[in-house]
């Protein structure tokens, strides 16, 4: 039985009700949404080092943003299918996007990436950090043991 859930929408920045639709391959969309999400949170930060040395613009940036913000509700969907609350973790793309605006918002230098990339990694080791701490329940909801996020 799934509940409705409420899900950061980066789009608009509001919360929204979705109901999960659990799929066929169930088992290996928790996985997949996880390392999709992983390495976006890589691809942004390597977009911000690029944007500091002026070879790219905000709007690549935030386009990299708005996919990391696509990936993250892909993730929570897919633990949802399991019962499994990622509720704890919704501030997280608001969260960056605060700090990308504000980083964003600065000219483009190292000294600016200097300055927020500490907090930019901070956010990520926290995602990183809800998402290992939900692992036990999703090898339990799957009766396995294999690590999602080392």
């Amino acid at each position: 039985m799934y509940t409705a859930t409420r899900q950061y929408c980066p789009m608009n920045g509001r919360i929204q009700t979705n109901l999960p639709r659990p799929s066929a391959s169930a088992s290996a969309d928790v996985p997949r949404a996880v390392a999709t999400l992983l390495a976006t949170t890589q691809q942004l930060q390597e977009m911000l080092r690029l944007w500091s040395l002026q070879r790219l613009t905000e709007q690549d940036v935030s386009d990299v943003y708005v996919r990391l913000g696509t990936e993250f509700n892909a993730t929570v969907a897919a633990f949802q299918q399991y019962g499994i609350d990622l509720s704890d973790l919704y501030s997280t793309p608001q969260d960056l996007r605060a700090v990308l605006e504000a980083c964003l918002s600065e000219d483009a230098s190292p000294q600016a990436l200097a300055m927020y990339l500490p907090r930019v990694r901070q956010i990520i080791f926290n995602l990183l950090q809800g998402l290992k701490n939900k692992q036990p329940a999703y090898w339990r909801a799957v009766g396995g043991n294999t690590i999602l996020v080392p």
